[in-house]
């Protein structure tokens, strides 16, 4: 049973109308989700404001508004709170309403461009290895310890959250792991979690069509480790240009992982081959399953907080020895007459730069790189041209084509991208709207031993066309194409 004075602890607020010792269903932002006895809470969203739909609440059978203004006449059965920033509030909210999982919890949040996936994952199957219940929030599911959700944003919304932390200790999990993102930092979404860890990967070119600016990018990161509590750590990528920004104002203890640089927890890549990495991690070696020196960081990240959570170093590498990539982050098939194709999620210009690197390191000389790849519509353009240029780059051959469209035309997403390309590299890209038929050519250009990547959907499984989700599948369709013959 749910009282309205108990999900308001800790909360400023002004009562305008009706009891606080009212009991409650479920808490809600979405008018349309909204059931007999719910709470509606009023927040202003980035395309409109839940203000708007205070009277539809209303209708549907809500009994408390939480709002920051009344501009409708309510009734005076309906008990009527008044908060001055809903959006802060809400996280907290949630929180009390789930009778506070996060703090019954050891919560680790992974931000930064590139490599929140991965890290997230693999410390989540760490873990799992140690004997630990286990929670895990990522942009491909969520898993309450072996129980899996679909995941549906990066970082899903501050009643999710909450809902989702619930479960997971009402299944006995001790640890969280989950993906912190620009937006969901931002939008307070992550509000009301006590974090016992926050991990920095990088910060590059992404999310410009939400932020605007790069400042307003990195100073979103910051603030998810200004928040942070002293009695949690705060571990940063000391080869990253903004990587000690981040911890500048934060009161968490200040941890650092390199290659380069000087760090805390050191790695040095000893050997790269196609199929994983030799590290030396403080001055111990390990076999890993991963490519690319990307990986390398990401597997840093997740030894370090390994480590800071209390684990033994030595467990922690045995396990790292036994890890595998996650589904869509260069996940690597082999065509029966010896052609390699690599499926990546890359779809910032960094990212597909670093798989690509990765791929250059591993190379002998000899074989082709074919890249396949797109952009997203609806999404931030002026990465378009640069996408374009670091696959002509670093590729033999390359093939634009669509990624999800969304809304957009998919030949017009293509023609930004053109212009990323240089004269001289002309004679070596082709456009392929349909991207099956792009993975299918580049596959028939492929001779055994060269590579193929195809970047920019990694494990999603679908297509986004004029805002119709469509099956599809890069690791399904390469395999269909490497058996067909």
């Amino acid at each position: 049973m749910k009282i309205l004075k108990d999900i308001l602890a800790g909360i400023d607020f002004e009562l305008i109308n009706g009891d606080v010792s009212v009991q409650l269903g479920q808490l809600q932002f979405d008018s349309r989700k909204v059931d007999q006895g719910d709470v509606f809470i009023a927040v202003p969203g980035v395309q409109v404001d839940g203000h708007d739909f205070i009277g539809k609440a209303i209708e549907r059978g809500a009994k408390v508004i939480i709002a920051e203004r009344f501009d409708v006449k309510i009734p005076e059965n309906v008990v009527r709170i008044k908060i001055d920033d809903t959006t802060s509030a809400l996280g907290k909210l949630a929180s009390n309403f789930y009778k506070n999982p996060s703090s019954k919890l050891k919560v680790v949040g992974v931000t930064g461009t590139n490599g929140k996936t991965t890290i997230a994952t693999l410390q989540y199957e760490l873990f799992k290895k140690l004997g630990y219940k286990v929670g895990l929030i990522s942009t491909i599911n969520y898993y309450v310890d072996n129980e899996e959700y679909p995941a549906t944003h990066t970082t899903p919304d501050a009643i999710q959250i909450q809902s989702v932390m619930a479960k997971m200790v009402e299944a006995g999990c001790e640890y969280c792991f989950m993906e912190v993102s620009s937006h969901a930092i931002d939008q307070k979404r992550v509000a009301g979690i006590e974090f016992d860890g926050g991990i920095f990967t990088n910060l590059t070119h992404d999310h410009l069509d939400y932020h605007k600016t790069f400042a307003e990018y990195l100073k979103a990161k910051k603030q998810f480790f200004d928040q942070l509590p002293a009695g949690a750590f705060a571990l940063t990528n000391s080869d990253e240009k903004n990587g000690m920004v981040m911890l500048q104002n934060t009161k968490a203890t200040k941890k650092s992982y390199g290659l380069k640089s000087l760090a805390d927890f050191k790695c040095k890549v000893l050997e790269k081959h196609l199929d994983g990495l030799l590290l030396n991690i403080e001055n111990r070696e390990v076999w890993t399953h991963f490519s690319g020196i990307f990986n390398a960081y990401n597997l840093m990240a997740v030894f370090a907080s390994a480590v800071l959570l209390g684990e033994e170093m030595d467990d922690v590498l045995a396990i790292i020895s036994e890890l595998k990539p996650v589904a869509g982050r260069f996940e690597i098939l082999r065509s029966p007459d010896g052609k390699y194709g690599i499926v990546d999620y890359a779809h910032t210009p960094d990212a597909l730069k670093n798989v690509l690197s990765g791929i250059s390191e591993i190379r002998t000389g000899n074989e082709q790189v074919i890249t396949v790849v797109g952009a997203g519509g609806d999404r931030d353009k002026t990465k378009r041209p640069v996408m374009a240029q670091e696959a002509a780059q670093q590729s033999d051959k390359v093939i634009l084509t669509s990624d999800n469209p969304r809304t957009e035309e998919p030949g017009q997403i293509i023609a930004d991208m053109e212009t990323g390309i240089e004269p001289h590299q002309k004679n070596k890209v082709l456009s392929i709207v349909n991207r099956r038929e792009a993975i299918k050519t580049a596959c028939m250009l492929a001779q055994p031993g060269d590579i193929i990547l195809v970047a920019g959907k990694g494990h999603e499984d679908y297509q986004e066309v004029n805002g119709v989700k469509h099956h599809f599948d890069d690791k399904e369709v390469l395999n269909e194409v490497f058996n067909a013959n």
